[in-house]
C-alpha cells in the first residue's frame, strides 16, 4: 500500500490482523508533516484498538482542557467535555509505524506501482482561483492546556501544546495574502497583534514547513481503496483530520484484506465524513465572508467542536 502515515499504518495493521500479507511503500515516513497535531477525544478507542493507546501516552501526548476561538474581536472559550490530545505528526506516524512492522509488515522506502491501498496524502493540486497554503512550525516557551484558534480576513492560525513542552504553530492562508507577506508565514502572524502579542514568548525551533494548494472535500472516483486525505481533504480547524485518516484508514485495511468492493468502502467513509465535510465547507465560506465574526456571538464554541466531528456512519 502506498503511505505509511496514520491512514497507510492504520490499514496496514488491520489488513494484517484479518491474516494478509502488508508492504508498505513510503520514502520518508515518519518525519515533520504541516499538521494541527490534534487529535480529538473521539480517537482514543481507534488506538486502542490498534494496540498502540500506551504506546501514544508514553510518547508524551498531552491533554487539553479548553478551546478558545478569536473572531476578529471576538472570543470565545469553551471546556472540552472530553479531553482532546496533542502529539507531534512525526511522534504519532512513528508509533503506529512501529506497531504495523512489528505485526508483520513490510517497509519499502520507495514509492508503489499500483498498490491495493492508497494512502499517500493529498496529492491533487489546485488549479486557478483561490488557492490556499498550509503551513507549520514549532516553537519553544511556556505552555498551557488550551487549543487556540486565531481567525483572521482570509487566513487562520491554531496554536496548541505537544510533547515535551513544544508548542505548535499551524495555518492555513489564501495565496494573495501571502504573496502580501512574501509567502512568510512569521510576517503574517506579525501582521496581527493579537496574534503577535500570543506568539510573543515564544522562539521558533524548526524552519516553517508549507504545503499546498490544497483541494476540500472528496476527491474523484477511484478503482483502489483509498484512506485518509487520499480520499477526503477536510478544512484542518475542524480537529478532525487524523480521526478521520485512521477510521478511514481501518475501513479500507478491512475491505481490501476481506477483498470487499472498492464502493462498499467508499460508501462507507462518505457517510462517515458527510457532516463533517459540510459543516466545516459553511465554516469556511462564513470565513471568507467576514461573516464568521458577526455569528460567533449566537454559536456555542462547542457546536464547532461536536459538528466537525466525523459521524456515525451507515451500515453498507
Amino acid at each position: 500500500m502506498a503511505g505509511a502515515g496514520p491512514a497507510g499504518a492504520s490499514a496496514a495493521i488491520t489488513a494484517l490482523r484479518l491474516g494478509a500479507g502488508v508492504t508498505l511503500f513510503d520514502p520518508a515516513s515518519p518525519r515533520h508533516k504541516v499538521c494541527g497535531e490534534f487529535l480529538s477525544a473521539e480517537v482514543e478507542p481507534v488506538l486502542r484498538d490498534l494496540g498502540v493507546w500506551d504506546r501514544i501516552i508514553a510518547a508524551g501526548a498531552v491533554r487539553y482542557e479548553r478551546l478558545i476561538l478569536h473572531f476578529g474581536r471576538v472570543t470565545r472559550t469553551t471546556v472540552f467535555a472530553e479531553r482532546p490530545l496533542g502529539l507531534s505528526r512525526f511522534a504519532l506516524d512513528r508509533v503506529l509505524l512501529d506497531e504495523a512492522l512489528r505485526a508483520g509488515a513490510r517497509l519499502e522506502r520507495a514509492r508503489a506501482e499500483n498498490p491495493a491501498i492508497i494512502a499517500h496524502g493529498r496529492k491533487l493540486a489546485a488549479s486557478g482561483g483561490r488557492r490556499v497554503f498550509a503551513f507549520k512550525a514549532h516553537f519553544q516557551g511556556p505552555v498551557g492546556d488550551e487549543v487556540e484558534l486565531y481567525f483572521a480576513d482570509g487566513w487562520y492560525v491554531g496554536v496548541n501544546r505537544v510533547e515535551n513542552g513544544v508548542t505548535n504553530v499551524c495555518g492555513l492562508a489564501g495565496e494573495a495574502i501571502l504573496r502580501r507577506f512574501g509567502f512568510s508565514p512569521s510576517a503574517l502572524l506579525d501582521s496581527w497583534e493579537p496574534l503577535r502579542e500570543r506568539l510573543r514568548p515564544l522562539a521558533r525551533s524548526m524552519k516553517w514547513l508549507m504545503t499546498g494548494p490544497l483541494v476540500f472535500g472528496r476527491h474523484g472516483a477511484c478503482a483502489t481503496y483509498r484512506a485518509g486525505d487520499a480520499f477526503s481533504f477536510a478544512d484542518p480547524f475542524t480537529g478532525s483530520g487524523l480521526l478521520a485518516a485512521m477510521l478511514t484508514g481501518c475501513s479500507a485495511g478491512e475491505a481490501a484484506a476481506l477483498g470487499r468492493p472498492v464502493a462498499e468502502h467508499e460508501r462507507w467513509c462518505r457517510s462517515l465524513l458527510r457532516r463533517q465535510s459540510a459543516v466545516s465547507c459553511v465554516f469556511r465560506f462564513l470565513l471568507r465572508t467576514g461573516a464568521a465574526e458577526l455569528l460567533s456571538g449566537f454559536v456555542p464554541a462547542g457546536w464547532l467542536v461536536a459538528a466537525t466531528r466525523p459521524g456515525r456512519p451507515e451500515q453498507a
